[in-house]
C-alpha cells in the first residue's frame, strides 16, 4: 500500500486501465442480464401451461414459404368450441382478438393509441390479472354480448382521474357506449403480449358484432391452458391432431395453422442471450487484456525500481517466495481497487437510468462477485511475470544496481 501511495499518477494510470476493463464487461453482463430478465418475464406472462392456436407462427424456420403462411385461414370461435368439445388435456380454453391504435373516450377525455382487447368468457381462467375495482363479466354478460367494459389502469386515470371512478360510468369504444364493470390492476409493460395497462377488454360475442375478426389485420387465436401432471407435448400433440381434424387436413397435407408455445420462445431466449454474453466477454476482454499489459508494464518499472530494496530483503534473509508474494499481492490488490472502482461507476449508472428511464438495472451479486474475480485473476496472471523476476533477482547484484 506504501508502494501504491509513493507513486499515485502511476497508481492512477494502472487503476484506470484496470477499471475501464472492468466497466466495460461487467457493464454488457449487466444490460445483457436486465434485458434477458425483461424477456422471460414477458414470456412467462404468456402463461407456462399455455398452448396458442394461430395462423402465424412465433417462430419461422426451414424452407416453408411466406406466402403459404399468409394463405392460412385464422382460427375461428366456432373452432375455439369445438376444440373444447373434444380435448381432454385442457383446463380453460379463451378465444381472443385484438385491434390496436384506438381512441377511447369519456366526456371531453381521450385516450390515443389504446388497444382493445375482445376475449371469451374463460379469459380470466387463463390470464392471471387482479382487479384494482370493480368485478369481472358475468357468464350472462359474455355469453349475451352486453356493452360491458373493464380497463387498464393508464386509461382509467387517463379518463377518469381515479380508477375508483371510473365503475360504473359510460366510455366510448368503437363507437358504442359501454358500461364499465372494472379495472385492472396496473402491471406495467410486456414485450410479448399488449400491454394490459393500456387495454380496453371487452366481451367477444359484443365486439364480433361491431368488428370484423375475419379482417386480415385482426389477428385472433385461440388459447389453451393445459392441466397440471399433462405433459406439455402431449397436451400440444392433442391440440394438434384436434386442429388437422376440425380442418379435414389429410395426412400428407401440410399444417395451415400454428401451435406456439412460451417454450419455444424460452429455448431460442437461452440461446441469444448465451451468444450475447460471449460477445460481451470478447468486447471486454479487449479491454480487459489492456488494463492487463497496463498492470504487467507497471509492475516491471516497480521491480526496477525497487532491485535495491530487494536485495537488502534477500541479505537480511527473505526468500524467494516472499519476494514473489510481495509483488504479486501488490498487482492483485492495485487490481481489485481498480475493479471495485469500476463496479462502483457501473452501480451508480444502474441507479441513474432505472430512475431517469422505463428501464430496471440492477448490478447483482454474481456480477459484483465476477468483477471482483476477473480484477484478481488480471493481478495474477499480469503480475507473475514482475514478481517471478524480482523473486529470482542475486541479493549481491540487486544491492549494487542502485548501491
Amino acid at each position: 500500500m506504501h508502494a501504491l501511495r509513493a507513486n499515485k499518477l502511476r497508481t492512477f494510470l494502472s487503476l484506470l486501465g484496470v477499471t475501464i476493463g472492468i466497466f466495460a464487461i461487467i457493464s454488457v453482463f449487466t444490460v445483457v442480464d436486465a434485458m434477458e430478465k425483461n424477456v422471460r418475464s414477458s414470456v412467462e406472462s404468456l402463461g407456462d401451461r399455455t398452448v396458442y392456436v394461430q395462423k402465424w407462427p412465433w417462430i419461422f424456420g426451414g424452407d416453408y414459404p411466406w406466402w403459404k403462411y399468409w394463405q392460412r385461414p385464422l382460427p375461428s370461435i366456432k373452432e375455439m368450441q369445438q376444440l373444447a368439445s373434444r380435448i381432454n388435456s385442457a383446463e380453460a380454453l379463451s378465444f381472443e382478438a385484438s385491434v390496436s391504435g384506438q381512441a377511447i373516450k369519456y366526456l371531453n377525455n381521450n385516450i390515443e393509441n389504446a388497444t382493445v382487447m375482445m376475449v371469451s368468457h374463460d379469459f380470466d381462467k387463463i390470464k392471471s390479472f387482479e382487479l384494482s375495482a370493480g368485478r369481472y363479466f358475468s357468464e350472462s354478460e359474455s355469453n349475451s354480448g352486453r356493452p360491458v367494459a373493464i380497463l387498464g389502469s393508464s386509461v382509467a386515470s387517463g379518463l377518469y382521474g381515479d380508477y375508483n371512478q371510473a365503475i360504473g360510468k359510460d366510455v366510448n369504444v368503437l363507437g358504442r357506449k359501454l358500461e364499465v364493470i372494472g379495472v385492472f390492476k396496473e402491471e406495467g409493460k410486456s414485450l410479448m403480449e399488449s400491454e394490459i395497462d393500456n387495454n380496453v377488454v371487452i366481451p367477444l360475442n359484443f365486439g364480433r358484432n361491431i368488428i370484423n375478426i375475419r379482417s386480415d389485420r385482426i389477428d385472433p387465436y385461440i388459447k389453451v391452458k393445459i392441466k397440471d401432471g399433462i405433459s406439455m407435448q402431449y397436451a400440444s400433440d392433442e391440440v394438434k391432431s384436434i386442429m388437422r381434424s376440425l380442418r379435414r387436413l389429410r395426412p400428407i397435407e401440410e399444417d395451415n395453422f400454428a401451435i406456439n408455445q412460451p417454450s419455444l420462445l424460452s429455448n431460442n431466449i437461452t440461446s441469444l442471450f448465451s451468444t450475447l454474453d460471449i460477445a460481451g466477454m470478447i468486447i471486454g476482454g479487449f479491454s480487459i487484456l489492456v488494463g492487463g499489459f497496463s498492470i504487467a508494464n507497471i509492475m516491471f518499472v516497480s521491480v526496477r525500481e525497487r532491485t535495491h530494496q530487494i536485495g537488502i530483503q534477500k541479505s537480511l534473509g527473505a526468500k524467494n517466495y516472499f519476494i514473489l508474494m510481495q509483488f504479486l499481492s501488490e498487482a492483485i490488490v492495485l487490481c481489485v481497487i481498480g475493479g471495485l472502482v469500476g463496479l462502483l461507476i457501473i452501480y451508480i449508472l444502474t441507479l441513474i437510468i432505472s430512475y431517469a428511464a422505463d428501464f430496471t438495472l440492477v448490478l447483482t451479486m454474481k456480477n459484483i462477485s465476477l468483477g471482483i474475480i476477473i480484477s484478481a485473476a488480471i493481478g495474477l496472471i499480469s503480475g507473475f511475470i514482475p514478481a517471478y523476476s524480482a523473486s529470482q533477482l542475486d541479493p549481491v547484484e540487486a544491492i549494487r544496481a542502485n548501491g
